[in-house]
């Protein structure tokens, strides 16, 4: 296999779909060295990591379902018990927290971007040793009392929670964009 062989085989494996084994310590440290080397322009590193397993993840499911309540004290049972369980499939989640410098000569979009590519570059590496993975937002991760709640301070954002487990099944290819009819060819 080459290297484009590998990359054409990613997928998002739903949430729902991934179980044990998650990977081991080791292996969570194998996946950040290579989160890290997406580019960073003044290397300011503007993300860091939020390690979430275990029993933490069914305590942030309460938090959620207690929050999704005060947002909606008319929420339909069913959506709050998903919130509730929002965490509790994959056996670890990895939250990428942006923390933007402003003000600095590299534009906060640039910053922004690099930590997009660190929660694609999770992806790839928990692929690579032979995970499944979904990178999700959703409302917690912009909700100010859930971030909160997970330790994040002025001017940190969640940018994506990774989940990462054993696929219980294969993800389905879907499809994809035709790369040729996206590209256009500049001529001054």
């Amino acid at each position: 296999m080459n290297e484009l062989d590998f990359l054409r085989r990613r997928r998002s494996v739903p949430s729902r779909l991934l179980g044990e084994p998650g990977p081991s310590p080791d292996q969570v440290l194998a996946m950040l060295a290579e989160a890290v080397r997406v580019p960073d322009h003044g290397k300011l590193v503007p993300w860091r990591f939020l390690r979430i397993q275990g029993p933490d993840r069914a305590t942030l499911g309460e938090i959620l379902a207690r929050r999704s309540l005060e947002r909606d004290p008319q929420a339909a049972p069913a959506a709050v018990e998903k919130d509730r369980q929002r965490f509790s499939q994959a056996p670890l989640v990895l939250a990428v927290i942006g923390r933007l410098t402003p003000g600095h000569k590299v534009p906060e979009q640039e910053q922004l971007l690099s930590g997009g590519a660190v929660c694609f570059a999770l992806l790839q590496a928990a692929q690579a040793l032979g995970f499944g993975a979904q990178w999700l937002t959703g409302w917690a991760a912009y909700d100010p009392v859930v971030t909160a709640r997970l330790g994040l301070v002025a001017g940190e954002t969640v940018l994506g929670f990774i989940h990462v487990g054993t696929p219980s099944e294969l993800a389905p290819e879907r499809q994809r964009p035709d790369p040729a009819a996206l590209l256009g060819d500049w001529t001054p």
